[in-house]
């Protein structure tokens, strides 16, 4: 399966997919993952086996600390198929209570030269519903990979009712409170709203709980004001028991091209302002609450940066669409070689 080397995909195959609009690409890619018995037929020649890459993420132990960030599976339709490519932990959704178109087209615009991707797709989705029957139909394929449901909504009843349906069936639950393509999320964006959702949340909930936070960049024009706020939601994470923050979500950006004319940007250009981010929460929240490190990882030196800033685990997509299926097994073995040389 010449897919799954890197190298290849990137001289052959995602020069393809790429003469196809994102949308297009990305259905051809989900039509792949279809035929999940042959993807687990080649997980050997995926997966990265050593004890050295194990970490614990709020009690679940992790093969590795590489995860699939929420946006590449919604509908949790291929985690079987995805379970199989080496990752230590798979993030599903973001899932909506109900069904969501989304926003209008075109809403996906890559930036090729510098491996990165503006996405202005409003959590369309097939609904909760039909999620967790997708998740439901996965518990025996999955091969021992953890699974977080990623939920979002733009009112707490409608995150609460998603949380309940999807707990049951996933090791844990990420609640997206940061999507900038989603007119309502910012509400919970304010300490005190935030605070009253996770009250609720934790009334009963019985496996980790994840907040996904919104980035912050500190200009001359913005000063400390959006560290600062992003900084009284950790707090309120530390509060209310949250068990691991991800940082960070996309990053604000406008472009015409799009429909909507903004979205949030993702790729190698936001990793250096993750990086800030994550050192900036770790030394807020020292060892009471996990993070885990999403935005711009394309290597394990870019994974190995951000544990050493203070992140537990690093979530990925953009480089799985511009580098392919084996970019798991290539930061792991990247990983170990680091290990090695630095003894």
């Amino acid at each position: 399966m010449l897919i799954i080397n890197p190298d290849t995909y990137r001289t052959l195959i995602k020069p393809l997919l790429f003469r196809l609009s994102p949308e297009a690409a990305q259905s051809a890619a989900h039509l792949a993952l279809k035929p999940h018995r042959v993807w687990q037929a080649a997980s050997p020649l995926l997966r990265v086996d050593d004890p050295r890459l194990a970490v614990n993420l709020a009690g679940m132990s992790l093969s590795n600390p590489i995860g699939l960030a929420a946006g590449y599976d919604k509908d949790c339709e291929h985690l079987p198929a995805l379970s199989s490519l080496g990752f230590g932990y798979l993030t599903c959704g973001t899932v909506t209570e109900a069904p969501r178109m989304g926003n209008p087209s075109p809403r996906i615009i890559r930036y090729d030269a510098d491996e990165a991707i503006i996405n202005s797709l409003g959590f369309p989705g097939k609904g909760v519903d039909y999620a967790a029957a997708q998740l439901e139909q996965a518990q025996h394929l999955l091969d021992n990979t953890h699974v977080v449901a990623s939920v979002s909504g733009v009112a707490p009843d409608e995150i609460l009712r998603c949380h309940r349906r999807l707990e049951p069936l996933a090791s844990a639950v990420e609640v997206n409170i940061s999507s900038p393509n989603t007119l309502g999320l910012r509400i919970f964006q304010q300490p005190d709203t935030l605070r009253q959702l996770l009250e609720r949340l934790n009334d009963g909930r019985r496996k980790p709980l994840f907040v996904k936070l919104p980035p912050y960049l500190q200009t001359p024009s913005t000063g400390s004001e959006q560290k600062d706020m992003v900084l009284s939601l950790v707090d309120v994470c530390l509060q209310q028991r949250v068990d691991a923050v991800t940082v960070a979500n996309t990053w604000p950006a406008r472009d015409s091209r799009l429909a909507v004319g903004a979205g949030g940007l993702s790729g190698r250009p936001v990793f250096a302002d993750m990086l800030h981010m994550v050192a900036d929460i770790k030394a807020e929240v020292g060892d009471r609450m996990a993070i885990n490190a999403c935005g711009g990882i394309f290597s394990g030196a870019d994974a190995i940066a951000a544990i050493q800033a203070g992140a537990t685990t690093v979530q990925l997509l953009t480089s799985l669409i511009y580098r392919g299926p084996g970019i798991a097994k290539r930061i792991n073995k990247q990983l170990l070689a680091l290990m090695d040389a630095e003894n």
